[in-house]
């Protein structure tokens, strides 16, 4: 491992990186339409229950993938419009994104509240109501740590400062690391730096907080962007391919992690190895 820099401070992205984030929120939609098709209460028209048996599970995916891609425009356009992020209304934002991209595949019934420009959900004939669709909007506060992560990052705690650093707000952060028992020393939000990734202001300040120089520190994460933006900060660039979670494949050109993980070879424990951390 000569070519590997002294490293003190691994930041890993937490989104789609150390928790997964497309196929367990795929899984959740399809086994949550699954029993509203089976319920014996529910008030589903024949046109949505004819939609929604026909949905396969790669259309799950790709529905989530749009879900998700669509909070992230929000984010930047929030931030780019207003200079800050009402994480809040993300979270609201998730859950109205997520009834738009379903009454679009014909899966729910949306009307417009009486007097207001709002959307509601037909309760009669649509797949969820508007209690199901929030609390399957707040998924992504409970989504599940890789198999891998735990286990790595108590193998990459023993040499080096781990630190999750994602582009959400630190209360959600919290919860999540929490609630998973992911094994970080620290986490920081993107909200603690007023800005997003790929902001220069989010890795420079996180390796200010840990009171470390970037040449310090790496950024362990699933995404090219992401690591394009640390490694143009001077952090090393460590790529940990996960299913579905690459968003800009054409930057695979650029050449930019320093040191790569392949999608099926292992993971954070796999990297912990390849720094030179024996697993017992």
């Amino acid at each position: 491992m000569s070519s590997v820099p002294p490293l003190r401070v691994l930041f890993l992205d937490v989104f789609g990186t150390t928790v997964a984030q497309i196929p367990p929120v795929a899984d959740e939609l399809c086994r949550a339409a699954k029993e509203a098709l089976d319920s014996k209460t529910s008030s589903i028209s024949g046109q949505v229950r004819s939609k929604a048996m026909q949905m396969s599970c790669d259309q799950w995916v790709d529905l989530v993938i749009n879900w998700n891609r669509s909070e992230e425009e929000f984010v930047h356009d929030s931030k780019a419009k207003h200079g800050n992020v009402d994480w809040k209304e993300v979270d609201r934002r998730r859950i109205s994104s997520l009834q738009v991209l379903l009454a679009n595949r014909g899966l729910i019934v949306l009307r417009l509240k009486p007097g207001t420009s709002e959307l509601s959900v037909e309760e009669e004939g649509s797949l969820w109501n508007e209690f199901q669709l929030a609390h399957l909007g707040r998924i992504w506060h409970r989504l599940p740590p890789w198999p891998d992560t735990c286990r790595g990052l108590e193998m990459l705690n023993t040499r080096f400062t781990t630190v999750g650093l994602s582009n959400t707000y630190q209360e959600l952060l919290n919860s999540l690391v929490d609630d998973s028992n992911i094994p970080f020393k620290h986490v920081c939000s993107s909200e603690m730096f007023n800005s997003y990734k790929p902001n220069p202001k989010v890795y420079l300040g996180a390796a200010e907080k840990l009171g470390v120089k970037p040449e310090d520190c790496a950024l362990v994460a699933a995404h090219l962007g992401d690591l394009k933006g640390a490694k143009a900060c001077g952090l090393y660039a460590i790529y940990v391919e996960r299913p579905l979670e690459e968003k800009d494949p054409e930057l695979r050109e650029e050449k930019i992690p320093d040191l790569h993980v392949g999608e099926d070879e292992g993971g954070l424990v796999a990297l912990a190895e390849r720094l030179g951390i024996r697993s017992d």
